[in-house]
C-alpha cells in the first residue's frame, strides 16, 4: 500500500486523525510521518495540553501576574514551558495546580512508591495517621474499650 500522503513510498505506519469529531485514518511512509510529528510538535506542547487539562478559565491578564517570589515565573510561564521553575513555585501556584493534579492523577496526594530507606518511617506514619482517625471515631462513637486499645496501640508504635 502507497503513503497517502507523497504516494511513492510504501506505507508504514497508520495515523488516525480526529479534528472537529472527524476522523480520518491515513497510512503513511515513515519520512511523511516525521514530517507529520513536526508539524504536530509546532502545533501543540506539552504545557499546551496541561493547561487545557486544569480546566481553570483564566484571563491571560491572570496568569501573567501570579508570580512566584523565589524565582520570577509566571503561570503564563509554566503554560508555555509545562515546567515549574523551582520549589517555592508549588505554593505560589497551588490554588491552579489542585484541579490539574487532580484531573490528570485523580488525587493530589502521593500514592506511589517512595525510597526503601524511608519505607519504615512512612509505613509509621501511615499506620499512626490510620489509627489516630480510629481511635477519633470510636470516640465519637463511645466505644471506649476500643478507644484504650487503639490509645496503646499508638503508645507501642511511638515506643520503637
Amino acid at each position: 500500500m502507497l503513503c497517502d500522503i507523497c504516494n511513492k513510498h510504501d506505507a508504514t505506519m497508520h495515523l488516525t486523525e480526529i479534528v472537529n469529531e472527524k476522523v480520518t485514518e491515513m497510512h503513511i511512509c515513515s519520512s511523511c510521518a516525521k514530517t507529520k510529528a513536526q508539524e504536530l510538535k509546532e502545533q501543540l506542547s506539552i504545557a499546551d495540553l496541561a493547561g487545557g487539562l486544569s480546566g481553570i478559565a483564566e484571563s491571560r491578564k491572570d496568569e501573567t501576574t501570579i508570580k512566584c517570589t523565589s524565582c520570577g515565573l509566571t503561570y503564563a510561564d509554566f503554560r508555555k514551558k509545562g515546567r515549574l521553575g523551582c520549589a517555592q513555585c508549588y505554593t505560589v501556584f497551588r490554588q491552579q495546580l489542585i484541579p490539574l493534579l487532580k484531573r490528570i492523577h485523580s488525587s493530589v496526594h502521593h500514592a506511589g512508591k517512595f525510597p526503601l530507606r524511608m519505607a519504615s518511617r512512612m509505613t509509621l506514619e501511615a499506620k499512626t495517621k490510620e489509627l489516630k482517625e480510629k481511635l477519633e471515631r470510636a470516640i465519637k462513637l463511645e466505644d471506649y474499650e476500643e478507644a484504650a486499645r487503639l490509645r496503646d496501640e499508638m503508645r507501642k508504635l511511638g515506643e520503637h
